[in-house]
């Protein structure tokens, strides 16, 4: 059983390390962020300031939208001016379409608290909670389309052999008893010309 979790652990640690883990790992704190700060304007939205369902999804989803942005470019490692056409305008396209799932989703949780009878404190958190899985939902749905799609160009492909040598520095191989015979020693090829 240990073995098997060891092989797991290190097949885990692997893909973690791997540029495609580390960027997700970098998207999931921009993601986290994003979400953070689209949850506390929602918040005071619907709660404190009483705004309907489709402004407060609005405002909610453009703060979050503004945070995204700019962590998804640090999670890319993306420097300099972007792009209006190939990366600013894909990334607000890709947005709206979440607005329409969160505004969806939104709406749903305020009729279906009104149903419910909730009162105000109860309602709120029912409709963030609403929010939360609508956005938790579209989370691996923007990673993919980010990684494979908008920052594509910018992930840069390791040259041909890097992995083995990776995979090699890593991994211990076999005995060095059976290292060294299957190497050779030069005095023994001399003894088996004689």
């Amino acid at each position: 059983m240990a073995l098997v979790t060891n092989r797991l652990s290190d097949t885990l640690t692997q893909k973690a390390r791997s540029k495609l883990g580390i960027r997700f790992g970098r998207f999931t704190v921009a993601a986290i962020a994003a979400f953070a700060t689209t949850e506390i304007v929602l918040t005071i939205c619907a709660g404190v300031l009483e705004l309907t369902a489709t402004w407060a999804s609005i405002i909610a989803w453009f703060s979050g939208a503004l945070v995204s942005y700019v962590l998804s470019r640090w999670a890319w490692k993306r420097k300099g001016r972007p792009s209006l056409l190939k990366e600013t305008l894909p990334f607000w396209v890709v947005s709206a379409m979440v607005v329409v799932i969160l505004l969806l989703a939104t709406k749903f949780a305020y009729h279906s608290a009104s149903w419910m009878h909730l009162n105000k404190a109860e309602r709120v958190l029912y409709v963030d909670a609403v929010y939360g899985v609508a956005n938790v939902g579209t989370f691996l749905l923007r990673f993919l389309f980010f990684h494979y799609v908008l920052f594509a160009a910018s992930v840069v492909q390791d040259p041909p052999g890097a992995a083995e040598e990776a995979l090699a520095s890593t991994d211990p191989g076999p005995e060095p008893f059976a290292r060294a015979t299957e190497a050779g020693d030069p005095e023994d090829d001399e003894d088996l010309r004689r």
